[in-house]
């Protein structure tokens, strides 16, 4: 018999509160615990979205009894939520937080964690559901799964045992085979959670709702009446303090592998079958299927690469790249790309998606912009001197998030005259879950929907490791920057469309 679902109401949403449920988080003393994990955590419960019987133990290399780690993460918490941190709620909420020490390296550690885990699970009557989130440095992934394997955690036993890791996951197709070939030896796909949180942002979801739910888009979502496609991801933050992550990134990797091809895919995708985890994913992988691999003999047709040098964010003064601490002074590492994409499939044969994300850009910005054709006939040609702007369709993935078009009206007056009219639509300011708290919610839950496959994250780098390996043997230090920070990026992205007759949207 199943357990009753029970739904809270917060806002103007209704939430699943899943069933019981440890979680068990390796990188315990790290900066995503306590900015993320634990303040996500924190939030649900604030706000009543768990169930009674839960629990939480982290776990690290750094020594710590429990009483150290609650104030800890009770000062990461007050961090997170200045103005909402509840005292006595805080006591009720750390009564469920405990640490262990644990060597990564160390079969023992494993057992240690186990014997505190099984009298755990019988006090807050967990019903055996696991959750291992790994909130460690990628180059340890391997050891931690499988130890975790090796030490019997990774078994189900009476309940769902599921493991959740971060991204990035590998850094090119062998690495990629070579993690899912681990994870594969220790767990089953159905408890691997390979997570990308931009999927768990409420305007991503929405990008399915509305072009299937609508049917006056719908029909017009395809070559016949699409031009163009632009994806957009921009920052004005630099490297910050990931410069030790980000020079053996770069952009590709850390954003057009997960982030973008994901966007990507939600646009270009056709409806599955019924809306569930599986057949969307199936959808998506399709789509990775019909990508046009990238002519590695003249990519400079399709790729422009770009590293940001000095200059003005918000009128104040910023350096370039290579002036960041940990970042060498001679790098190549990009911190901007363009890419155009094909699609080689029968809606969008002949689609041109053009693919843009870099750092120190002159604004904040998250966007999928749908450019239709030009009408195929100009009825005003002899009463109106300027041509007719396409219509565009935007989805503002953030900070303003929200969807527009863009159509033409006709201005009062006693000519023909048209103008643009913006048709806007803003999400109204009232509660939804943060990204964290929607994948940790989902994990709860059984609910693989946001999360990636593994032959999503193969074709993904099958496309791009080699498109990567041949930018970083040909790519000279003179080359870079080749951008000012606080500009739009360098001026080889602007010709990528110029040269075929299109250009970016503005940032």
């Amino acid at each position: 018999m199943k357990p009753e679902v029970i739904y809270r109401t917060v806002g103007s949403c209704d939430v699943e509160v899943p069933g019981p449920f440890c979680l068990v988080v390796f990188g315990a003393s790290g900066d995503l615990t306590r900015r993320k994990i634990i303040p996500s955590v924190y939030r649900l419960y604030r706000n009543r979205l768990l169930p009674d019987n839960f629990f939480i133990v982290g776990t690290a290399r750094t020594e710590m009894n429990d009483s150290d780690f609650r104030d800890s993460m009770r000062d990461a918490v007050r961090t997170a939520f200045p103005e909402d941190f509840d005292d006595n709620l805080w006591l009720e909420f750390t009564k469920k937080i405990y640490y262990i020490q644990v060597d990564y390296g160390e079969i023992n550690s494993y057992k240690s964690l186990k014997e505190r885990l099984v009298p755990l699970e019988g006090r807050y009557n967990t019903m055996g559901n696991r959750i291992f989130y790994l909130a460690i440095p990628p180059a340890v992934y391997e050891t931690v799964i499988l130890n975790l394997g090796s030490s019997g955690l990774s078994k189900e036993c009476g309940g769902y045992t599921h493991v959740v890791i971060e991204k990035p996951f590998g850094r090119d197709l062998e690495s990629a085979r070579k993690l899912n070939a681990v994870l594969k030896r220790c767990f089953k796909e159905r408890q691997i959670y390979r997570m990308d949180h931009y999927l768990a942002k409420e305007t991503v979801q929405n990008i399915l709702v509305f072009r299937f739910a609508n049917s006056i888009f719908e029909p017009l979502w395809n070559r016949r009446y699409i031009d163009h496609v632009q994806i957009t991801v921009a920052e004005t933050l630099g490297v910050e303090h990931r410069a030790n992550y980000y020079e053996k990134a770069g952009v590709i990797r850390d954003m057009f592998q997960n982030h973008i091809f994901q966007l990507l895919a939600l646009t270009a995708m056709e409806p599955p079958s019924v809306f569930e985890a599986d057949r969307v994913r199936d959808e998506k992988v399709k789509v990775f299927r019909s990508i046009r691999p990238f002519p590695l003999d003249r990519l400079q047709d399709y790729v422009v690469v770009g590293q940001y040098g000095k200059g003005r964010i918000a009128d104040k003064e910023v350096v370039g790249y290579r002036e960041e601490h940990g970042v060498s002074p001679d790098s190549t590492t990009p911190t901007f790309a363009a890419l155009k994409v094909f699609i080689d499939n029968w809606r969008w044969n002949g689609v041109p998606f053009y693919l843009r994300s870099g750092k120190r850009l002159s604004r904040r910005k998250a966007e999928i912009s749908i450019h239709y054709r030009e009408v195929p006939h100009i009825m005003f040609a002899k009463t109106i001197r300027d041509s007719i702007e396409p219509n565009t369709l935007v989805l503002r993935v953030q900070p303003d998030e929200g969807i527009s078009l863009i159509v033409q009206a006709r201005t009062p007056g006693s000519r023909v005259c048209l103008n643009r009219v913006v048709m806007d639509f803003t999400y109204q300011k009232v509660f939804f879950l943060d990204a964290y708290e929607r994948v940790l919610l989902d994990c709860m839950q059984g609910d693989q929907m946001l999360f990636v496959r593994e032959d999503g994250v193969e074709l993904t780098w099958a496309l791009l490791t080699p498109l990567i390996e041949k930018l970083e043997s040909e790519t000279r230090p003179e080359k870079f920057p080749n951008y000012a920070s606080g500009s739009s990026g360098p001026d080889e992205a602007e010709l990528l469309l110029k040269k075929d007759g299109r250009v970016w949207r503005a940032l």
